[in-house]
């Protein structure tokens, strides 16, 4: 590595104070605008008018999945949820009658809700014969409380079984129970198999924007829900039930098609407005939050719900909505982080004003980033080995801040040791990450919460400074290429997500701190 350790000017350090300041202000406005309540369409309904009906899947305590056969659903978790979803829906939908759900159209019915059963179909026929066997005796059980069967959901789609399987097991269901039959996918397959409407009662589709091929913005997903009805009017004959439709909290932007609160909310309320006019029937997905989903779907997949995990409802269908409410908390993590920066500089000895100054101004930063990751690894980290692997970029991070003022101020060789590291962690890291989205992105986050503090001051930051600490292996530059060169497809793939352009920002900016210098002659002081 080269090694420029020059004492910083005072120029300098104004110079980098000058820089914070910059961050700050950025970082602070996007805090405030997120803590403003947004003005979203209201619903036309009267006090006791409820929504139709809502999917209701009860997996969503901890360690709760349909995925573990062992996972059985308590008849008290059951009446417990559906007497809250009560005061707000006339209908719940499942997807099963395995794991205890068998039980749910009995506890609706002493709420006066009504049900839509379904029956799951897999790859397996001995589990579909019993899921099928389970879910017409529940219909018959209680004629009166199921609206209808759902035999299937999306099974064409994941391509579990055939057009002419599914006919098999509708006809079967049809000829066993009085309660309407119907199947359940998305309006594209419903499209690609329309004979299956000659076999249901009414057609069942799902119109989600977010995760269409061709994501929508929130702007215009409820034009765009409204577009694919007026195409499946024209498609079919039988009533349409829209079996699920509804817009993601939390996770992953995908184009324009931006997961929050407040889109959730205003697609929510878009959505019912247009439905009432159109008289659509209609089931929102989902009642609660599915950690487990987080799991098939990345973080978007676990924050469809109306209420958390905690059965708490995540926004009001009337009123303003904000999408976050922690300005005064936000405000207490710039004090704290800053006050320990300055405690940590003073302890390391440091007492020059402007140098106590940029690192109190650099530890605000860190005291707002570090909350925002904290969040982003609670919501989007689905295994301990993720948790490992992500916690150990944010710790990566906060270690090599900390070690600015030894660094820059005392041209201390171990704080110098450990920014040249994290420097080369986080082009490793980067690499990674980039070669996962271009290749499996789907399903996968763009953590800039993860990255850009500590790339933004461990390029820009340390620039300020004319430190020009670069490795002289020419290795270093293949690997910025190869980020820069991955990064630039994700955003050549999604160039309407502004995540995936500031992903490739800090790309090259991370590449470009580790670009390698010639050598001069002189062997370098470290291996890297």
């Amino acid at each position: 590595m080269s090694t420029s350790n020059q004492a910083p000017t005072k120029q300098t350090t104004l110079r980098f104070i000058a820089f914070n300041i910059v961050l700050s202000f950025f970082l602070l406005w996007w805090v405030w605008q997120q803590n403003q309540a947004a003005t979203l369409p209201e619903i036309a309904t009267s006090s006791d008018q409820k929504l139709q009906c809502v999917s209701y899947s009860p997996y969503y305590k901890n360690g709760q999945t349909p995925l573990n056969i062992n996972t059985r659903i308590s008849h008290a978790q059951i009446d417990h949820d559906l007497a809250t979803l009560s005061q707000q829906f006339g209908c719940v939908r499942i997807y099963s009658v395995g794991q205890g759900l068998d039980y749910v159209p009995e506890s609706a019915a002493k709420l006066g809700m009504k049900v839509y059963v379904g029956a799951w179909i897999g790859w397996v026929k001995k589990l579909n014969e019993k899921e099928l066997k389970l879910a017409i005796q529940v219909a018959n059980q209680y004629p009166d409380t199921v609206k209808a069967l759902i035999i299937g959901n999306e099974v064409l789609l994941r391509g579990e079984q055939t057009e002419a399987a599914m006919k098999s097991y509708i006809l079967r269901a049809k000829a066993a129970t009085k309660v309407p039959v119907t199947y359940a996918d998305v309006w594209e397959f419903w499209r690609k198999h329309p004979k299956l409407e000659n076999d249901v009662d009414f057609v069942t589709v799902h119109i989600l924007p977010y995760w269409e091929d061709q994501p929508q913005p929130i702007a215009r997903a409820v034009n765009h829900t409204q577009n694919v009805m007026g195409v499946l009017s024209r498609t079919f004959t039988k009533p349409i039930l829209i079996g699920e439709t509804g817009w993601p909290s939390l996770g992953r932007q995908r184009e324009g098609a931006k997961p929050s609160l407040v889109n959730q909310a205003a697609y929510m309320r878009g959505f019912l407005k247009v439905a009432n006019q159109e008289h659509w029937n209609y089931n929102l997905i989902e009642a609660f939050d599915q950690p487990w989903k987080r799991g098939q779907e990345g973080t978007a997949g676990g924050y469809w719900g109306i209420y958390d995990v905690n059965m708490m409802p995540k926004f009001s269908f009337v009123g303003q909505v904000s999408e976050r409410s922690d300005g005064l908390f936000m405000i207490s993590a710039v004090l704290l982080g800053g006050l320990l920066f300055v405690v940590w500089s003073f302890i390391i000895r440091i007492r020059n004003p402007h140098h106590l100054l940029s690192m109190a101004l650099l530890g605000s930063l860190v005291g707002i980033s570090t909350k925002l990751q904290l969040e982003y690894l609670v919501t989007a980290c689905r295994t301990p080995q993720e948790l490992l692997a992500l916690g150990g970029i944010a710790i990566t991070g906060l270690i090599s801040l900390l070690s600015f003022p030894a660094y820059l101020f005392q041209a201390n060789q171990t704080a110098k040791n450990i920014i040249l590291l994290s420097r080369t962690i986080f082009l490793l890291a980067s690499l990674v990450a980039s070669y996962l989205l271009s290749v499996d992105g789907r399903y996968r986050d763009f953590a800039i919460t993860l990255y850009a503090l500590p790339i933004l001051q461990l390029s820009l930051g340390l620039s300020i400074f004319k430190q020009d600490i670069r490795p002289y292996f020419f290795a270093y530059r293949y690997l910025g290429i190869l980020l820069v060169a991955a990064s630039t497809f994700c955003l050549i793939r999604e160039p309407s997500n502004l995540l995936a352009l500031a992903w490739l920002g800090l790309s090259i900016l991370i590449a470009w701190a580790n670009w390698p210098l010639k050598a001069n002659g002189t062997a370098p002081s470290t291996p890297l």
